[in-house]
């Protein structure tokens, strides 16, 4: 007979790093949020504390975002003191290729877990919270009824359109039109009838392969130079836009970001950046919402709720609207003599 109880009690050695984990996912988009075990990070600014990560402790987002504890979809957040006093506490987003600058379906997860776990105060009908992260300072709100967080709200940070009708050379394929835009990360936002993907008849590994050699080449050729926050000068990811499944709602999404992740989910940053440029080109009015769908058919909600210059740009506020439930609670144990679980990446 097996001694289940022996299996319960059972803790590792001491000089094991002891991560604990509460995991939830946003529209299917998975978050892994770090609660306990952690080093703490010098800095007075969020990207300050970002940079301490990437210098002392990426070998731990490595551990806990990639196999054999994660995979390659798989997405995190650390928790940290606050940027601002008005502030409730900073976020670091995480994924398999290193560190964000922003991430909508995170804060709406973050919201979501902090509502229902108790871990802040909550009141009815809204519970608002104010998280500094990378790209800025995040407004969310979630609804409360009966004591019950239900869907979240976020004003996200400006995001504005660097490019609009621009050309890309791709192998293959030739030339191919796209927009660049900002919605607290940089996206290509490409219609997929330009690279012929067909929503009805997907392969993900093609999605993968095209969106990478799009992001690359845009990469290579384009210099981005956000108009306040140098950290923010990369390209992110691509975004494929197709018509809508459900004739309801407005389109469809697919953005695969860093090293090939796909999101399950809308794209609450990219979505906004999309926002932005529906706005430019006077297809969307102020305070109209459109409904994007995701890869697996899951939506959020998005709308510009305001007009703002950023430097020379003429740019928007967005605000995105979904919903994320909590899946579990993890406790993972990093051995320093395991150099397999160190992490790695299959596709």
């Amino acid at each position: 007979m097996i001694n289940f109880s022996k299996i319960s009690s059972w803790e590792p050695s001491k000089d094991v790093l002891e991560i604990k984990t509460i995991d939830a996912h946003t529209e299917g988009e998975p978050l892994r949020v770090v609660i306990k075990g952690f080093p703490s990070l010098k800095g007075n600014t969020i990207l300050e504390k970002r940079n301490h990560i990437i210098k002392n402790y990426d070998h731990i987002r490595k551990a806990i975002m990639l196999e054999p504890r994660g995979h390659a979809d798989m997405y995190g957040a650390v928790i940290t003191e606050p940027e601002k006093k008005s502030s409730d506490f900073g976020v670091i987003f995480m994924h398999n290729d290193g560190y964000s600058t922003g991430c909508g379906h995170a804060v709406i997860a973050i919201s979501k877990i902090l509502a229902e776990t108790g871990a802040i105060k909550i009141t009815e009908p809204e519970t608002e919270i104010n998280m500094d992260v990378p790209s800025g300072t995040i407004k969310s709100f979630v609804e409360i009824r009966n004591k019950v967080a239900h869907s979240i709200r976020f004003i996200n940070v400006p995001s504005f359109v660097e490019k609009m009708n621009a050309k890309i050379l791709i192998p293959n394929l030739g030339d191919i039109n796209y927009d660049l835009a900002f919605g607290g990360a940089y996206y290509a936002i490409v219609n997929a009838d330009e690279v012929g993907l067909d929503s009805q008849d997907l392969k993900t590994s093609s999605v993968i392969d095209l969106g990478m050699k799009i992001k690359n080449a845009i990469a290579k050729e384009v210099k981005i130079k956000h108009p306040n926050i140098v950290e923010m000068n990369f390209l992110y990811g691509t975004i494929f836009t197709f018509p809508p499944i459900n004739k309801k709602n407005h389109s469809k999404n697919i953005c695969v970001f860093a090293n090939g992740e796909v999101d399950r989910s809308p794209t609450g940053t990219g979505v906004s950046a999309r926002a932005a440029v529906h706005f430019a080109r006077n297809e969307i009015k102020l305070n109209e919402t459109i409904k994007i769908e995701s890869i697996i058919g899951s939506t959020f909600e998005v709308k510009v709720i305001e007009k703002i210059k950023i430097g020379p740009l003429n740019g928007v506020i967005p605000e995105v609207k979904g919903t994320a439930n909590i899946t579990g609670k993890n406790t993972f144990w990093i051995d320093s003599s395991d150099t397999i679980g160190e992490g790695f990446m299959l596709r």
